[in-house]
């Protein structure tokens, strides 16, 4: 296969990644405040420690003056390292709980901003108007929904409770050096300026970096989608080699901009190692001359040596931090960016007054489908009465499908009005619109399910009685029957597992089933048998009774019986009435009857108007 055709890719968000993910978890601050708490004090009892092996030390080297016979006032040293022990184990029980409390409420909350980032985003994304997804692949969306939603939680899952305790623990050392010896604290501390200035300068060296591996990821999710999706063409191609070849270079695409990124992020931990080693290396030196001349007692010395490792060491681990921070952020500019895409198509506040009986009215209607491109539709007026059956009919690229796309408001029409029960389309609620129209298509979709999981998409009260009737209605019942599993048969990924015909029926019976005061078929006879058309013929006719029924078609022989058919050109009615007396007339619609019935010349320019 070629080069993928292109697409619009996913819009990234103008503010801050950080602010914007802030503003998101806003409902969580109590639950923020308290992970954030339970950090700091996981990191105040995960410091004490230091603390105690200073204090042991220095009761086994001043005994009577040691700080804990001083403060408990106890002589012998057996019973002050007793006292020390107990303390450790209240510490140590004290940390292990504080981390439990702070992992758990950290990690449950990354989830949860998980789970509703990602509802929110596809909610959104249902939103937004059919041309959205006309200009961008669907694994370009698959891919900010699953895996940027997932970069985000892999932050927040660990990410926020380092960095606080990485900050917490610089404040409670800190404090420790500077009450004990603030020439040994300016010298522990000299490094971390430099740790936090190279930190800085490696996110903005990232940012770009991770960005670019984000938009690889959509593209290589963009190639597998529509392979996969297209397997039974590849095979029948011989295309096999090809595909993968085309995956091979985006996956190498992806993998070469992750090596850029981990190779900057990698290189940040030597750099912070080094800077670790000088403040504890000065520590050492200085502290421990100072231990030797009597300026400091053994037990704060060891205790400033360890205290010093607690210091800088956690801060080797700022580079892993923020790798998953700058991917996260990466992501969040993806999701917020698609988030703040604004849907063009706003639904009405009022709903049809029921019941509802179907009077549908074009009133000279324009539309295109590009922003001052060429009209598809060009002043059409259509009126069709409730209860009364219509077809329209023409040539391939007449507007006849953007007619239903607007009646159902997947489009906009650029100028005139479309109205229900004289009811502008525009008012009303989605909802309302679409509950009183059944759509039957000419691309038919089904869902990965069962045969009734399907059945009852637009209804999912009805009875077994109400389903068997649908089907019967379709004709679709002897079939689906005649299966190992009746009404409970998988029919498989888009019903793959179904012939064309009957999944063709299903859709029928689907919206049969839902009852609708209109009724559109968009060409639903145009890719099916002779059989399967008179099976849907007859199905039409039944159940188009008392129900107005919009009927796009190629084939002529199927709309014949229709109250009026409206004759489409270049985006106009060029001609309407019933088919006798369209074909009375020896207009655009006549010569159409001749070439299907085989009395006019196939070749002629007839046949090229007809040609779907």
């Amino acid at each position: 296969m070629a080069d993928p055709a292109p697409h619009l890719a996913i819009p990234l968000s103008a503010d801050p990644p950080l602010r914007d993910l802030r503003n998101f978890a806003r409902p969580h601050r109590a639950k923020v405040r308290l992970a954030a708490t339970f950090s700091v004090l996981n990191k105040a009892f995960d410091v004490a420690p230091e603390l105690l092996i200073g204090a042991a030390v220095d009761v086994v080297a001043q005994g009577d003056n040691s700080l804990v016979a001083t403060a408990f006032g106890v002589d012998d040293k057996f019973t002050q390292l007793s006292i020390l022990v107990a303390l450790t184990v209240v510490i140590w029980v004290l940390e292990s709980i504080t981390e439990y409390v702070a992992v758990v409420t950290w990690r449950n909350l990354a989830q949860t901003v998980e789970h509703e980032a990602r509802m929110d985003t596809y909610r959104h994304v249902q939103d937004l108007e059919m041309a959205y997804f006309e200009d961008r692949t669907s694994g370009g969306l698959m891919a900010v929904l699953n895996d940027d939603v997932n970069q985000l939680e892999r932050f927040l899952d660990l990410g926020p409770h380092k960095l606080i305790g990485t900050a917490a623990n610089v404040v409670f050392v800190g404090v420790v050096f500077f009450v004990v010896s603030p020439l040994l604290a300016g010298l522990a501390f000299l490094p971390i300026p430099v740790i936090v200035a190279g930190s800085l300068w490696y996110q903005t060296r990232l940012a770009p970096k991770y960005a670019k591996v984000r938009a690889a990821a959509g593209a290589i999710s963009d190639t597998l989608t529509n392979a996969i999706g297209g397997m039974a063409t590849i095979k029948a191609f011989s295309g096999e080699a090809r595909e993968a070849e085309l995956v091979g270079a985006e996956s190498q695409a992806y993998a070469d901009s992750n090596r850029l990124a981990i190779r900057s992020s990698t290189a940040f931990n030597p750099l912070i190692r080094m800077a670790v080693l000088s403040g504890f290396a000065m520590t050492l030196l200085v502290g421990g001359r100072m231990a030797l001349r009597g300026e400091m007692e053994i037990g704060v010395f060891t205790m400033l040596v360890y205290m010093t490792q607690r210091l800088l060491w956690p801060l080797t681990a700022l580079g892993e931090i923020f790798d998953l921070y700058q991917r996260a952020m990466a992501s969040c500019r993806r999701i917020f960016g698609l988030l703040q895409t604004e849907a063009t198509i706003h639904p009405g506040a009022a709903a049809l007054s029921l019941p509802v009986r179907g009077h549908v009215t074009f009133d000279d209607v324009s539309f295109s489908y590009i922003e001052e491109g060429p009209p598809v539709l060009r002043g059409l007026s259509i009126d069709v009465p409730a209860g009364e059956t219509h077809a329209i009919v023409g040539a391939t690229g007449s507007g006849k499908s953007t007619v239903v796309k607007l009646l159902l408001r997947l489009y906009e029409p650029t100028a005139g009005t479309i109205s229900v029960d004289g009811t502008d389309i525009g008012q009303l609620t989605f909802e309302s619109l679409r509950r009183a129209t059944g759509f039957v298509a000419q691309d038919v979709f089904l869902f990965h399910g069962t045969i009734r999981d399907n059945l009852t998409y637009g209804r999912l009260d009805a009875t077994d009685e109400e389903i068997r009737r649908a089907a019967e209605l379709a004709e679709a019942a002897t079939f689906i029957e005649g299966l190992a599993n009746g009404y409970d048969t998988l029919v498989g990924e888009r019903g793959h597992k179904l012939s064309g015909g009957q999944r063709q029926r299903l859709t029928l019976a689907r919206a049969i089933l839902r009852d609708p005061s209109i009724l559109i078929l968009d060409e639903a006879t145009s890719a099916v048998d002779n059989e399967t058309e008179a099976a849907i013929q007859r199905s039409m006719d039944k159940v188009s009774v008392g129900r107005t029924t919009i009927v796009i078609a190629h084939r002529l022989s199927t709309v014949r019986h229709a109250h009026r058919i409206h004759v489409m050109e270049a985006g106009q009615v060029v001609e309407a009435g019933t088919h006798d007396e369209l074909v009375a007339h020896h207009g655009l619609y006549a010569a159409l009857w001749r070439v299907q019935t085989g009395e006019a010349d196939p070749t002629g320019p007839a046949d090229a108007a007809l040609t779907d």
